[in-house]
């Protein structure tokens, strides 16, 4: 029988399975193309069970429930906080872009979404690796759905089928790492693991191997050299809407099973795991941003700068692990999730841009398009502008810090190979700086291709203007957050 502390631990994932449901049969009855009533009750949903997380992260308990199968504490709680967040800013943006695309005649964009926010939350707070593993599929199999949601658009159905058999063959080799450790400690259940794994009387060289197969399995997941090859074309393919799904909030999922898996149940194996995400960062930091120079696509370009992004927070996790120095795990980790937050939060207003600048029969893909954007519209042009200087590490803007924070991090643990690492990523974000510049040139010194006016719809504008400017101020007052998230990690390292 399920106790009542259980069932108070997943209370918000109950309410947004509940509301998915109900919304898929409302949605059944509704006649407008434009989806109005299930676009409304989607943000409604979505907020109550924000509300809902931020009461939950508010009072930093940590709740094991379901058999210790599931985990509610302050970083699960915080990571699906922002998720829910990411996924009503997409919604807002997305649904002109959907609307003239005829991708709302049966309001899934919506529903799907919902489970697809359902998968992560399952995701973030799974303790057990069938639980987690679970989560993973119930996110990728909407993510799937999502991409071939225009069914005419090949390019749509191509990107679809891509991501289809490569998500496929990743999930493959985290089960079967994750039945490796199962075969090696004799369970599931992540406290358990590591326990045993403490314990030292087990197989160590079956328990690697599996490691390794798990890693892939995660690098698939964030994006990373060498399992990125699905990013750049699935951005590119998948109607911009979905893009942004896929680039924003399962990203903070993504990180909390690393988190979960590595840091939670494989802490032990840290120095194996820590040097292939060693190899993995340096990778997707050289990869990602010199492919992204050569990208015309700014999809594309932004696929490779997540890649090179993502290389950063491996490297916050990298800098967990210090013997004797459990405040350098805090830091470490805790500048990971701040990392991950504010990149989700500053890809959201650049695809906002991006979807605000497409209209009916034309896709403003190609970096030519922004020619001229700043004669256009001076605020849209300066708020992608906040959001490129973010990502290239200017100050006084979010993405500045969040670089600081992790390579500050990084050099707390005064070695040779991790001062060489910090060295290579700043010479790499140096790099990654042209191409980002090179787009906001183009806005503001090219003169314009196009003469079409901008519009949007009220909501739209409202929320990427505050979208924009919580770049700036965020990075001229990083405390709060980065407090909570340090306090949400030492919490989560003290159960």
């Amino acid at each position: 029988m399920i106790d009542k502390i259980s069932l108070i631990a997943v209370y918000p994932e109950i309410v947004l399975l509940v509301m998915a449901c109900v919304i898929v049969l409302y949605d059944l009855s509704v006649k407008s193309p434009q989806r109005t009533a299930t676009y409304l009750l989607s943000l409604l949903t979505l907020a109550v069970v924000a509300v809902l997380q931020f009461l939950y992260a508010g009072a930093a308990q940590t709740v094991y429930a379901f058999g210790n199968m599931v985990v509610s504490d302050a970083m699960g709680n915080w990571l699906k906080f922002f998720a829910t967040i990411a996924l009503m800013v997409t919604f807002v943006y997305g649904r002109p872009y959907a609307a003239q695309r005829d991708m709302m005649r049966g309001g899934e964009i919506f529903s799907v979404g919902l489970f697809a926010l359902l998968g992560m939350f399952v995701m973030i707070s799974g303790n057990h690796l069938l639980v987690i593993y679970l989560g993973i599929e119930l996110l990728t199999l909407s993510s799937y759905a999502l991409v071939a949601l225009r069914r005419d658009d090949a390019v749509a159905t191509e990107a679809a089928m891509k991501y289809f058999v490569l998500g496929a063959l990743a999930s493959g080799f985290l089960l079967y790492g994750m039945s490796m450790i199962y075969g090696a400690t004799g369970s599931l259940a992540l406290n358990e693991v590591i326990e045993v794994i403490f314990s030292g009387q087990i197989d160590r060289q079956i328990l690697v191997f599996g490691l390794v197969f798990v890693v892939a399995g995660l690098a698939f997941k964030l994006g990373v050299v060498p399992f990125h090859m699905w990013v750049p074309d699935i951005y590119q393919g998948a109607p911009t809407v979905v893009t942004l799904m896929i680039a924003g909030a399962p990203k903070l999922a993504a990180f909390a099973i690393v988190v979960r898996l590595l840091v939670e149940g494989l802490l032990p194996l840290a120095f194996d795991w820590q040097q292939m995400l060693m190899l993995m960062a340096v990778a997707s930091l050289a990869i990602g941003n010199l492919a992204a120079i050569a990208q015309t696509n700014i999809k594309r370009m932004l696929a490779f700068s997540t890649i090179s992004h993502m290389g950063f927070v491996l490297i916050g996790l990298i800098s967990g692990v210090v013997i004797d120095q459990p405040q350098a795990a805090v830091n470490a980790y805790g500048s990971a999730m701040f990392y991950v937050i504010t990149y989700v939060l500053t890809t959201l207003a650049t695809f906002g841009v991006i979807l605000l600048l497409t209209r009916q029969g034309f896709e403003s893909e190609d970096l030519q398009d922004f020619a001229g954007l700043n004669q256009r519209s001076p605020l849209y042009a300066g708020i992608l502008a906040l959001c490129l200087f973010s990502l290239a590490g200017v100050p006084p803007l979010v993405g500045f810090y969040a670089k600081f924070a992790v390579l500050q991090a990084l050099l707390v643990v005064n070695d040779p190979l991790h001062i060489a690492l910090a060295v290579f990523a700043v010479i790499m974000s140096l790099i990654g700086a042209f191409y980002y510049l090179r787009l906001v040139k183009i806005m503001y010194f090219d003169p314009p291709t196009q003469s079409v006016p901008i519009s949007a719809p009220l909501d739209v504008r409202a929320v990427l203007t505050a979208n924009g400017a919580l770049l700036l101020v965020l990075g001229l007052l990083p405390g709060g957050l980065m407090l909570i998230c340090a306090d949400s990690i030492a919490r989560m390292l003290s159960t």
